[in-house]
């Protein structure tokens, strides 16, 4: 691909950025380039908007079908007071538009299903999710998986978290398939069995531990830095301080 030309207030902008060796002009050209999806302007996609849009991302696509509402402002850290009762990716697109204005914003005001996924996640590079329920999560890495785009996604409880980073349409170099969502969690749970923030709580600040830590993965996978965490799933422990990496793999199909 061809490079984009980086403006002088650019240049400035990402100056930590450009002096990273493993970054670099190239590297910030890249983030320019890229097209991001973001499942969610709540908990956790508030920090992957907000520090994907300050890396630089060129195009920031939002994908949410609700309204602010007051009880959301103790971690949805991207929305405003004033922003309660607005649609929340109008009031994320203008929180982009404040912090960087050469990010351009699409927003997506729909409910993601297996019907409308697809062409969606078409349009963009990398997915990240930032939603809170299991339908949407399966209808995500089934989708993203036959587009053939990478999927950061996370889940949080009251006090912990889990990251991974899904490419199963890719190979390991010992020539087997990288694991699904599926290999890592088969089903569902049952409904009701997992409670929901609203019913059993959730401290603020671990959505902002985990979202920014899919945004970094993002940023990793758009770069083509570091190690992304595929095939691994990275577990977090607020009240212990505490992380732990697991290793997992695609499962085998019965012949």
């Amino acid at each position: 691909m061809n490079g984009i030309a980086l403006s002088d207030e650019e240049l400035e902008r990402y100056a930590r950025h450009i002096v990273l060796p493993e970054i670099g002009g190239a590297g910030q050209q890249k983030l320019k380039r890229a097209r991001v999806l973001v499942m969610g302007a709540g908990g956790l996609g508030a920090p992957v908007l907000q520090y994907l849009a300050a890396a630089g991302v060129g195009t920031l696509g939002i994908i949410d079908d609700d309204h602010v509402s007051l009880s959301n402002l103790q971690r949805q850290v991207i929305h405003r007071t004033a922003d309660v009762g607005k649609a929340k990716i109008e009031s994320a697109a203008a929180a982009i538009r404040a912090l960087n204005p050469h990010v351009a914003v699409e927003t997506h005001s729909l409910r993601l299903n297996a019907g409308n996924a697809r062409p969606l996640i078409a349009r963009y590079d990398v997915v990240v999710d930032g939603s809170d329920n299991f339908e949407t999560r399966y209808v995500l890495a089934d989708s993203c998986a036959g587009e053939k785009v990478p999927l950061v996604t996370a889940a949080v409880g009251r006090f912990d978290g889990s990251l991974t980073v899904l490419k199963p349409y890719e190979r390991q170099p010992d020539g087997s398939p990288y694991p699904s969502y599926r290999d890592l969690f088969p089903e569902a749970p049952p409904p009701g069995l997992v409670p929901s923030c609203a019913e059993a709580g959730i401290v603020g600040a671990l959505t902002g531990v985990m979202g920014t830590l899919e945004a970094m993965e993002a940023i990793k996978l758009i770069t083509g830095i570091g190690e992304p965490l595929v095939g691994r799933l990275l577990l977090y422990d607020a009240l212990s301080a505490r992380f732990e990496t697991m290793h997992y793999r695609a499962r085998k199909v019965a012949s």
